[in-house]
């Protein structure tokens, strides 16, 4: 698979990144640092609402809206892999004692929560889908960003994110990037080539997000860098200079 398409703008959130200096620093740095440091506030969304939305979807919403604020765009997408799992998980913990579950905590606890809180805190009606695609969510959902483009709509916002997991998956899931989200504006165009591509014997796989390996490489100004698919292949992206 090959394809090409513009990059417009990007937006990151993450505990301890909360500007686009940030951001750069640690995209240039020689090994990816894992994320510390305090939650970055979410300004822009309504404080009765981010108390009921996890981090996950409080970085997503806040990132999503910081993008509409500063373009027109035609639509959007929410790819994670984990969603509401944290939410999830304690509604699973409380019918495992035999106690009441949170009539909140079930509602919010779907795939799309947080791309309903965008288009409801945003008063804008945009069209939304929401996927998951395991460890490739982010990829799929580039996939998905041009077929709407080739239905019509001339930018499309993919917001890729995850929250906090619980305890009892850190044992099989990198908690050390959690939580965070990657939004960029994405148009049709020549600017950056991507295509699937074998791995070699000597790649090593990164056990870090693909939205955080293809905005360190894309921050970097590569000429060309990989995205891990996790299945012996990869995603090769090249900057067409």
């Amino acid at each position: 698979m090959k394809f090409s398409l513009d990059i417009l703008h990007w937006q990151a959130l993450a505990p301890g990144k909360d500007s686009c200096e940030h951001w750069i620093q640690w995209a240039n740095q020689s090994d990816i640092v894992h994320f510390s440091g305090e939650h970055p506030k979410t300004p822009q969304i309504p404080m009765m609402a981010a108390r009921r939305m996890s981090i996950g979807s409080r970085f997503a919403v806040e990132t999503g809206l910081s993008l509409l604020a500063a373009h027109d765009i035609d639509a959007a997408i929410f790819t994670s892999r984990h969603g509401e799992l944290e939410r999830s998980g304690r509604i699973l913990n409380a019918l495992a004692e035999n106690l009441p579950t949170s009539p909140t905590e079930f509602s919010m606890s779907v795939h799309n929560t947080a791309a309903g809180w965008l288009t409801i805190i945003s008063k804008n009606p945009l069209p939304v889908t929401s996927l998951a695609a395991g460890g490739n969510s982010f990829q799929q959902g580039i996939i998905e960003a041009q077929s709407m483009l080739a239905g019509g709509a001339a930018r499309v916002m993919l917001i890729d994110f995850d929250g906090e997991i619980p305890a009892i998956y850190d044992k099989s899931v990198n908690s050390e990037f959690l939580p965070y989200a990657v939004g960029i504006l994405i148009a049709a165009g020549d600017g950056w080539q991507c295509s699937d591509i074998l791995s070699t014997g000597n790649d090593c796989v990164q056990n870090v997000p693909q939205s955080l390996q293809f905005l360190r490489g894309y921050l970097t100004s590569s000429p060309s860098f990989d995205v891990d698919m996790n299945n012996g292949r990869r995603w090769h992206w090249k900057h067409n200079l």
